[in-house]
């Protein structure tokens, strides 16, 4: 695909996901990376690699990287929010301040912000008012999209004509990026699949088969869609890239962060010694505490959310969440629960 005439992309955030959102950009358009690490700035400008992320691949040479987010920011037609949900705000605030008026900001994050309950593309409006906000989601992981494979994504913001512009800048190569209106739906659908996520490897953790993993993927997907629509979200977007593609994903690959969590979990580890073991971050994690808040809020029943809950913040064990939910009572599959 040709490259975007006289469209700059600043993107920020230095992680896998970042770095390969900047690799598939930069295909399409001059593209600045912000990282936080100086030394991933040098290794990306110098020597083409980010190994703490995405060891053995290499960069493009025309992806460049600096320390300074003014610098990625200013002078950008099109703005990348590439960090973690509890770190957006104050990268959002920061950028605010060189951003020209009315650039679109697109998020990458997966997860909703702890205290406030907001969406990432809730946290653009308040700190980036007038700036058209808008997510790229979908069944995204980050070293094999790198590598080449095959993947589809979703760009979901509520302005069509914005969207449809922007799919230019994302669409690269065996990369198809689709387009959503419905932002609240792709938003939530790619942070609660997560908690599931983190079920599905308590239960690998477990040893407890393909027919379980199954059975919470397919529940888990009920509820998602349940407190997906709840808070607005279109009931066709959990059936699509953003909800049922993501879920099957992430809670299926080894590759998965937020299965990783619930594996070790699962396999008796204690969070904190995951956590603190990891490069990246599981947004399940810390996503679970709002979600629970969140289906108390909307009178929403999800129990393997609450499950998963009760695992997190330690009173309850992998063993008993199981327990738990062996012990639903069982009715119609339509029914919630």
């Amino acid at each position: 695909m040709a490259r975007t005439a006289k469209l700059k992309v600043g993107l920020l955030g230095g992680g896998s996901w970042g770095t390969t959102v900047a690799t598939l950009v930069s295909r399409n358009a001059p593209i600045m990376l912000w990282a936080r690490d100086p030394a991933t700035v040098h290794e990306i400008n110098e020597q083409h690699s980010n190994e703490k992320y995405l060891p053995g691949r290499q960069l493009p040479e025309q992806l460049r990287a600096c320390g300074s987010i003014a610098e990625a920011v200013d002078g950008a037609d099109v703005l990348i929010m590439g960090v973690p949900s509890h770190g957006f705000r104050e990268v959002a605030t920061e950028a605010v301040q060189h951003i020209r008026p009315w650039v679109p900001v697109i998020s990458l994050a997966k997860g909703l912000e702890q205290g406030s309950h907001l969406r990432m593309t809730q946290v653009i409006d308040e700190v980036m008012p007038g700036h058209p906000a808008g997510v790229l989601t979908g069944p995204n992981l980050a070293r094999e999209i790198h590598g080449g494979y095959a993947a589809a994504a979703v760009i979901a913001m509520e302005d069509e004509t914005i969207v449809r512009s922007l799919q230019q800048v994302f669409h690269s190569g065996l990369f198809r990026v689709y387009t959503n209106t419905d932002v609240i739906g792709c938003e939530l659908g790619g942070a609660l699949k997560n908690i599931v996520a983190i079920a599905c490897g308590m239960g690998d953790g477990l040893g407890a088969g393909e027919n379980t993993r199954s059975a919470l993927i397919t529940r888990g997907l009920a509820e998602l869609t349940r407190l997906g629509t709840a808070m607005g979200g279109r009931p066709e977007t959990f059936a699509g890239l953003a909800g049922l593609g993501d879920l099957i994903a992430t809670c299926t690959s080894p590759q998965s962060r937020n299965r990783h969590v619930g594996d070790e979990l699962g396999q008796g580890k204690k969070l904190d010694d995951i956590i603190a073991a990891m490069n990246m971050v599981a947004e399940g994690v810390k996503t679970s505490g709002v979600v629970m808040e969140l289906a108390r809020q909307f009178g929403v029943d999800m129990p393997i959310a609450r499950e998963v809950y009760q695992v997190i913040e330690g009173s309850s064990t992998p063993t008993r969440a199981f327990k738990g939910l062996l012990s639903q009572r069982v009715g119609s599959e339509s029914d919630p629960g």
